[in-house]
C-alpha cells in the first residue's frame, strides 16, 4: 500500500505536469488544489527537488517546476524514493535486498521465486505509469464519465 507521502508526491507531480505552461507553481496553490497539508507538501517537494525531479524558484513568482519530462517521471521512481522497496519480501527486492532469516535455500525457495515474479511485473507496470500516462488516463476516465452522463 502506498504511504500518504508517496501518494501526495504523485498527486503533486501530476498537478505540476498538468500545469506545465504555468510553471513554476507555488506550493500553496498545489496544497489547496490537491488538498494536501502545506507543511507536509513542502517537505515532500523538497525531497523531490533534492533528487532533481523538481526545480524550485524562490521569490514572488517562485514555485516548483518539473526538471524532467512528464514522460520520464514514473511511479516506480517515486514509490522507491518515499516507500523503499517494491517487493513482498526483502529477499525479492532489487535495490533493497536482505536475506530472510528463516530461509534454508534461496535458490529453491518457491515463495521467493513467486515474489520476484510479482515484483518484476509490478515494477514493469509502475515504470510504464508515467505522469503523462496518469494524465491521459484521467482525461479518458473523465471523457467516459461525461459520455455516460449524456
Amino acid at each position: 500500500m502506498l504511504s500518504k507521502k508517496a501518494k501526495y508526491a504523485i498527486k503533486a507531480l501530476v498537478f505540476i505536469a498538468k500545469n506545465i505552461e504555468k510553471q513554476p507553481i507555488p506550493v500553496s496553490k498545489i496544497a489547496v488544489e490537491e488538498n494536501i497539508p502545506l507543511k507536509f507538501l513542502e517537505s515532500i517537494l523538497t525531497e523531490l527537488k533534492n533528487v532533481r525531479i523538481l526545480n524550485s524558484k524562490k521569490g514572488k513568482n517562485g514555485g516548483y517546476s518539473l526538471n524532467e519530462s512528464p514522460d520520464e517521471i514514473h511511479m516506480a521512481k517515486i514509490i522507491r524514493l518515499f516507500d523503499g522497496a517494491i517487493a513482498l519480501l526483502p529477499c525479492a527486492t532489487y535495490k533493497f535486498y536482505e536475506r530472510c532469516d528463516e530461509c534454508h535455500d534461496e535458490q529453491t525457495c518457491g515463495i521467493r521465486n513467486i515474489a520476484i515474479e510479482i515484483r518484476n511485473e509490478t515494477v514493469k507496470k509502475l515504470k510504464k505509469a508515467t505522469l503523462s500516462e496518469i494524465i491521459q488516463r484521467e482525461n479518458k476516465l473523465k471523457q467516459q464519465g461525461n459520455n455516460e452522463n449524456n
